[in-house]
C-alpha cells in the first residue's frame, strides 16, 4: 500500500476540517475516499469522495483502509469496535469513550497489531508541552512536589449549548466541560506527570448554564509519592485562565499566556533544607525563558503520524489505548460529585456505569428525541436513545 484511503464519519466541525485537510493534500500519502453522514449536505465531498448516508456501510464498503471517528461521544466506542473488528486503521476523536467500561470494550477491540489504533489528542504535538515533558524525563526539574492547572479558559454561551439537543446532556455526551472541552487536558496531565492515586473533585452541574452537566469543576490529585496536584476547569468564567504551575526540586514552571518560564533553584529544595544555617533563607534562583515558539502541528500533525504509522511503522505520537487514562481522570472526578467522596484509582469501570447509567435515564436529552428524525435515532452503552448526531460537532 502506498497511500491510505480515508473514510470520515461525521461531518460536523470537526470532521469538516480534517475533510479539508484530506481534500488539499496537506496529509502526505493520503487521500478522502468516503464520508458518511445521515443528514449533513454531503455534497460539496461527491467528486472526491464516495458519499454513505451510514457509517457502518462505509465501514464494509471496501472503499477504505482507515476511519476517522468524528462523531458525538457515545458513537465513538460502537463505531470503533465495528471498524476494528472489519479490519480497518481508526483514529477516534476525543475522548476515545464516554466512561471507562466503554473505553475498556474499545480498547479489547483491537486485537490485530497490524491495525493502527490512535486517538486524536492534537496538543501532544505542542512543544510547550513537549519540553515540559522533556524537562521532566530527563531529570532537569528534579521530583515534582505539587501541580496546579487552571484551566478556565474554555467559555461557551448558553447558545453554544442551544446548538444541539446531545450538548451538555447524559445521554447525549456524558458529561460536560469534562468530557468536551477538558480530554486533551487531561491526557496532557496524565502523559506529563502519571496518573494520581486518589481523586477528589467538587462539580457543580448547570452552575453558568440551564444544563443538566458540570461546569465548573475544582479536584484535587494524590500521587502515592505525596505529590499533590489541583485540577480547576469551567465553561462560565471570562475572562478565563490558562496556567500550568509545576513545583519541583529544581524550582517552578510555569505555561501561561504561550510563555513557558522556568525560576530555577540554584541548589534543590530539599538539600538547601536540610543543609543551609539561615532559618529563613531560600535558595538564590536563575530566572530562564524557556525558548518556544508555535503550537505544533495540531491535528495535522496526528493524521499524519497516522498515516505514516500505517505505511512506515512509525510509532503513534497518540494510541488510541493511552486514551483510557484521560477518561478514567474525568470519570473519577464526576463520580467522586456524585458520592461525595474521594475515589481510588484504578477507577471501578463498574460502579461508574452504573451510576452513569442512571443520570442517563433522567436526562432531559430524552425530551427532544421526538423532534429527532428517526434514521438518526441512535442507542447509548446501556441501550437508551440519545438525541445524537454524527453531523454535529465534538466541541
Amino acid at each position: 500500500m502506498n497511500s491510505v484511503r480515508f473514510g470520515l464519519a461525521g461531518l460536523g466541525n470537526m470532521g469538516s476540517i480534517y475533510a479539508r485537510s484530506l481534500l488539499a493534500g496537506t496529509i502526505p500519502r493520503a487521500r478522502l475516499a468516503a464520508v458518511a453522514d445521515p443528514t449533513a449536505d454531503l455534497s460539496p465531498y461527491a467528486p472526491q469522495a464516495r458519499i454513505f448516508t451510514s457509517t457502518e456501510a462505509m465501514i464494509r464498503s471496501g472503499e477504505i483502509d482507515a476511519i476517522v471517528i468524528a462523531t458525538p461521544h457515545f458513537l465513538h466506542t460502537p463505531l470503533g469496535i465495528d471498524a476494528l473488528e472489519q479490519g480497518l486503521h481508526v483514529l477516534v476523536e476525543k475522548p476515545i469513550s464516554v466512561h471507562k467500561a466503554d473505553a475498556q470494550r474499545l480498547i479489547a477491540a483491537h486485537k490485530n497489531p497490524a491495525q493502527v489504533f490512535a486517538a486524536m489528542f492534537n496538543q501532544r504535538t505542542d512543544p510547550h508541552f513537549l519540553k515540559i515533558r522533556e524537562l521532566i524525563a530527563s531529570g532537569e526539574l528534579g521530583e515534582v512536589r505539587r501541580i496546579t492547572w487552571v484551566i478556565t479558559n474554555w467559555f461557551r454561551s448558553e447558545a453554544y449549548y442551544n446548538s444541539g439537543g446531545w450538548r451538555a446532556t447524559w445521554s447525549g455526551e456524558g458529561g460536560g466541560v469534562l468530557l468536551n472541552q477538558c480530554p486533551h487536558n487531561l491526557d496532557l496531565f496524565q502523559w506529563l506527570f502519571g496518573m494520581p492515586s486518589k481523586v477528589h473533585a467538587h462539580c457543580q452541574f448547570g452552575r453558568f448554564h440551564e444544563i443538566e452537566v458540570e461546569d465548573d469543576v475544582t479536584a484535587f490529585f494524590q500521587y502515592p509519592d505525596g505529590t499533590s496536584a489541583t485540577f480547576i476547569a469551567s465553561t462560565g468564567e471570562t475572562p478565563g485562565t490558562n496556567r500550568l504551575e509545576i513545583a519541583a526540586e529544581r524550582g517552578r514552571v510555569v505555561l501561561e499566556q504561550g510563555k513557558l518560564h522556568w525560576t530555577r533553584n540554584e541548589v534543590p529544595a530539599s538539600v538547601f533544607c536540610r543543609t543551609n544555617p539561615d532559618a529563613y533563607q531560600t535558595p538564590p534562583v536563575w530566572e530562564i525563558e524557556i525558548p518556544v515558539q508555535g503550537i505544533g502541528e495540531q491535528h495535522t500533525g496526528i493524521l499524519k503520524n497516522f498515516v505514516e504509522a500505517i505505511l512506515d511503522k512509525k510509532p503513534l505520537i497518540a494510541p488510541a489505548r493511552e486514551g483510557l487514562h484521560s477518561v478514567e481522570l474525568a470519570n473519577a472526578m464526576l463520580m467522586s460529585a456524585f458520592l461525595n467522596k474521594t475515589i481510588e484509582l484504578p477507577l471501578d469501570a463498574a460502579v461508574y456505569e452504573a451510576l452513569l447509567q442512571k443520570k442517563i435515564a433522567h436526562s432531559r436529552g430524552g425530551e427532544k428525541l421526538a423532534k429527532t428524525p428517526k434514521s438518526s435515532v441512535a442507542t447509548n452503552a446501556f441501550g437508551a436513545p440519545l438525541t445524537v448526531h454524527p453531523s454535529y460537532s465534538q466541541r
